[in-house]
């Protein structure tokens, strides 16, 4: 080896060591993942990530994937900062200094400007830039990929190996976990079975989350039964063909909330009372029942962090049956052994490390991933 090659041989280790990627690390790559439009080939670990969907970005940002420019909502309203990034993982966004990348329509040339390395696109849903796939695809290695039909605890999972932040996304989840089945141990549910749904109040219509989405699935994990919706209900199609959401309003809407009790997702009190003061509702089981229980304006998408305010909210709302020590009640904020549950913004980062003995394949061995 000559002293050139030696010098470009440090430079490259010391590049990676300041990246926070070890030799171990690097030989996982070459990776092919497989997504609906075919077999793509990530030659090494993206340290350029740009997310066009706003869904999915939460999700990277939880694993500390290096994810530099986001799409954005509508900024400034119950769900997105003033940025256009949702607010349950707004403070965390502005710590890492993420770029927005458009407001809504979605923009090759925006995201081209920033360079990336992998670009990630929604299968489906208003953030989805879809459309552009044959323009991006040109930029970057681009996958799609379908967050309706799955928990977000599964996008997590698959986010981490196309990354290579799999140790980060296991370590996200068991946290999730520990906290869930916390909570689940003391908490007596309501009357059974229960309608997740979002509601907007000036339509008087609903999204109703199926069994297939986040949501459906989060509550299934704690213990709830997803009421079954009538068949044959005529459902709008008007954000196309979805797994995770059921869209219904005008008379339909009071047969789809069959539930005995109804929980808002990206809805708070007003939202609540809105639904009570409907007086086409007013005969329903959960509103009769005053069972309407609003889980926050940050629970739209589901993700780490709003997963985790889903469970501080219904530690709040929902009865809790285990008993304090010393005969007072529990408070409800907190889990047992006095431990409180985290805050999203005050949740350290996972570990960026491979643990000692992870199996790694031998240099140069492609990984296959298969997200059909």
């Amino acid at each position: 080896m000559n002293f050139f090659s030696f010098c470009r041989r440090g430079a490259l280790t010391g590049m990676l060591l300041l990246l926070g990627i070890t030799s171990a690390q690097a030989a996982d790559w070459p990776r092919q993942v497989t997504d609906s439009y075919g077999t793509h080939t990530l030659p090494s670990q993206p340290l350029r990530i740009v997310s066009t969907s706003v869904t999915l970005t939460g999700s990277l940002l939880a694993i500390d994937a290096p994810v530099v420019a986001s799409g954005a909502t509508t900024p400034n309203n119950r769900v997105a900062d003033s940025q256009g990034f949702l607010r349950q993982w707004s403070e965390v966004a502005k710590a890492r200094k993420l770029a927005r990348l458009y407001i809504g329509e979605p923009s090759a040339e925006a995201v081209a400007a920033q360079m990336p390395d992998l670009i990630l696109v929604s299968a489906t849903g208003g953030d989805s830039a879809l459309p552009l796939y044959d323009q991006l695809k040109t930029i970057a290695p681009t996958l799609v990929i379908n967050y309706d039909d799955k928990s977000w605890q599964t996008l997590l999972t698959q986010l981490g190996q196309i990354t290579g932040h799999e140790q980060q996304a296991s370590a996200r989840i068991a946290d999730f976990n520990k906290q869930l089945v916390s909570l689940k141990e003391k908490m007596k549910l309501p009357p059974q079975p229960v309608t997740a749904l979002v509601y907007t109040a000036a339509a008087h219509s609903a999204n109703i989350w199926t069994p297939e989405s986040a949501q459906g699935q989060m509550l299934e994990q704690l213990g709830f039964s997803l009421a079954t919706l009538p068949g044959g209900l005529p459902a709008s199609h008007s954000q196309g063909k979805r797994h995770d959401i059921v869209q219904l309003g005008g008379e339909n809407l009071a047969a789809g909330l069959n539930g005995q009790s109804l929980f808002l997702f990206a809805g708070d009190q007003k939202d609540a009372d809105a639904i009570y003061a409907n007086p086409l509702l007013a005969h329903l089981p959960a509103v009769a029942g005053k069972r309407v229980y609003p889980l926050g304006t940050e629970t739209f998408r589901l993700d780490y962090y709003s997963a985790l305010l889903v469970l501080q909210r219904l530690s709040q709302t929902v009865r809790l049956t285990r008993a304090a020590p010393s005969g007072r009640a529990r408070n409800l904020n907190s889990l047992p052994g006095g431990a409180a549950l985290a805050r999203p913004a005050e949740l350290a980062p996972a570990c960026r490390t491979v643990g000692p003995g992870k199996a790694q394949p031998p240099p140069g061995k492609r990984t296959r991933l298969n997200f059909r």
